[in-house]
């Protein structure tokens, strides 16, 4: 959160929520001391009346939780803004005891002095569309899941379970687990399935994911989920930060004039996987990222960078793509090499 924003607003303010209560704290711009704490039964109703009452511009700050965009939905008509803030980072700020008025009023103080990092939150449509990729995954993960340990029952029994699948057991215990695990595969394949039917109706009706799929190496699944979690490409600055927030690139460390090695950011497992699957399918595939990744490799880049550079060129065309709202240029590559020479 930028300093300059911090002079805008007459009141600032740090939420504590929870199931059981909730807790406000409130400052002056003027001021550099809370002027109070307030506790309430954790009823929207309350919040709204309370936030109403207050003359003046307000600016409101919630940590990021399961709960925080609902809030923020209900909550971003009664203020000039909404700080969904990184608890991660407030935590490295915090000391002393741990309550519910302590941490409001210290949300409060981060909040007045321009130390919050923000966590990104909109009334966009494409929020629900985050949340279903986010079960969509989970999905996929307790799928696999359940494939291992299917796998791993006829290992530990001396069989096979490709080749020998829907045999008979000896023990009926056996034959119970083996039919539980079947029907739980074949269930989860089932709600898969049901996913990317929705995810094949959302595509045909988005323009960004249209655009996204003409890229190589990326189809239908992998533009639904790269377009839920971006939302909106204006909020990266440059592919840079893109970069980061897709964990393609590493920080450097350093110190004393001397560096110390490189760390990564923190960022979003989803899009790197992304990423990384797309320049994948692309490298194996005949088109022109295919065709720059055998450039790389005479250039003498190894497998391994040749694959990182190929990610983040997708990366980088999935940016321009979204941010400026237009259709994939292929071999595009070739042209940046011509005009370096």
């Amino acid at each position: 959160m930028e300093d300059k924003d911090n002079n805008n607003y007459r009141h600032y303010i740090g939420m504590e929520w929870s199931q059981e209560t909730v807790v406000l704290a409130r400052m002056r711009s003027s001021s550099t001391d809370i002027l109070e704490t307030i506790k309430m039964r954790p009823e929207i109703k309350l919040i709204k009346e309370y936030l109403r009452k207050l003359p003046g511009s307000k600016v409101l700050t919630i940590e990021e939780t399961t709960t925080s965009h609902w809030l923020y939905v209900e909550l971003c008509n009664e203020v000039e803004r909404i700080v969904i803030c990184d608890p991660y980072r407030n935590g490295l700020l915090k000391d002393g005891p741990k309550n519910d008025k302590k941490d409001s009023e210290t949300l409060c103080k981060l909040l007045r002095n321009g130390l919050l990092k923000e966590v990104y939150h909109s009334n966009d449509k494409l929020f629900e569309l985050r949340k279903f990729v986010s079960v969509y995954e989970d999905y996929v993960k307790a799928s696999v899941r359940m494939k291992n340990q299917h796998s791993a029952f006829y290992r530990a029994i001396g069989r096979k379970a490709k080749k020998e699948e829907g045999i008979k057991f000896e023990g009926e215990l056996l034959n119970f687990i083996n039919d539980m695990q079947h029907d739980a595969i074949l269930y989860l394949k089932q709600s898969r399935d049901k996913f990317e039917y929705q995810m094949d109706k959302f595509s045909r009706s988005n323009a960004d994911i249209r655009r996204i799929r003409e890229i190589s190496g990326i189809g239908k699944k992998l533009a639904v989920i790269i377009t839920a979690i971006v939302i909106d490409m204006n909020r990266f600055e440059n592919k840079y930060k893109f970069w980061s927030y897709c964990g393609l690139i590493k920080y450097e460390r350093e110190s004393g004039g001397r560096l110390y090695g490189k760390k990564n950011p923190r960022y979003s497992r989803i899009l790197k996987g992304a990423f990384r699957s797309a320049a994948m399918a692309a490298m194996s595939g005949n088109n022109d990222i295919r065709e720059y990744y055998e450039y790389l490799l005479k250039e003498g880049l190894s497998f391994t960078n040749a694959k990182n550079e190929i990610s983040r060129y997708i990366a980088k065309s999935v940016y321009g793509v979204m941010k400026y709202k237009t259709d994939y240029r292929s071999y595009q590559w070739r042209e940046n090499k011509k005009k370096a020479a």
